[in-house]
């Protein structure tokens, strides 16, 4: 995977948990992994298609993800609900959407998926044939998970590239 498929989702994490939850952010060691991916309490899985393709995982307990939407909704969270679940989705789709812009912005134009949420623990995710890059993201709520399964797709069509300038346009 590239280096520059990395760094906008680091930004782009730090930059959404800053202004949403009022948290800084530090990275973790970063880690290469291949195959078996396993579920944590709550992980939102995104897909990229585009000149970058692949899927997007952000990942965390039952506790930071009940103290992500408290501090997004500025309301208490006892139970991970319906409410709590959308917030958690929502915030994976700020984040990867953010950086899809950023992404389109050096040449590497993509679309987003709506985001699929995995509530429990075990669930197991194949990437494949393809590496995924784990970044921890350590805040003041609690460790969130961020893998990276991308690659570059140069086959994409040149009318891809005008249709996404266009969908960022309006995000």
């Amino acid at each position: 995977m590239k280096v520059e498929f990395l760094n906008p989702f680091i930004a782009a994490a730090a930059s959404v948990l800053q202004q949403e939850v009022g948290t800084d952010v530090s990275r973790g060691p970063i880690r290469v992994q291949k195959g078996l991916f396993v579920s944590s309490d709550v992980t939102v899985l995104i897909s990229l298609v585009g000149r970058v393709q692949g899927t997007v995982l952000l990942y965390m307990s039952y506790e930071t993800a009940q103290a992500l939407v408290s501090a997004i909704l500025g309301q208490a969270f006892d139970a991970f609900d319906e409410l709590a679940q959308s917030g958690i989705a929502e915030l994976a789709n700020v984040i990867t959407g953010l950086s899809s812009t950023k992404l389109a912005e050096v040449g590497y134009a993509s679309i987003i998926s709506v985001p699929m949420l995995i509530i429990g623990k075990g669930s197991r995710v194949f990437t494949l044939n393809m590496e995924r890059i784990s970044i921890p993201l350590i805040t003041n709520v609690g460790e969130i998970g961020l893998d990276l399964a991308l690659c570059e797709n140069p086959d994409a069509p040149v009318e891809f590239a005008s249709y996404t300038a266009n969908v960022s346009a309006f995000t």
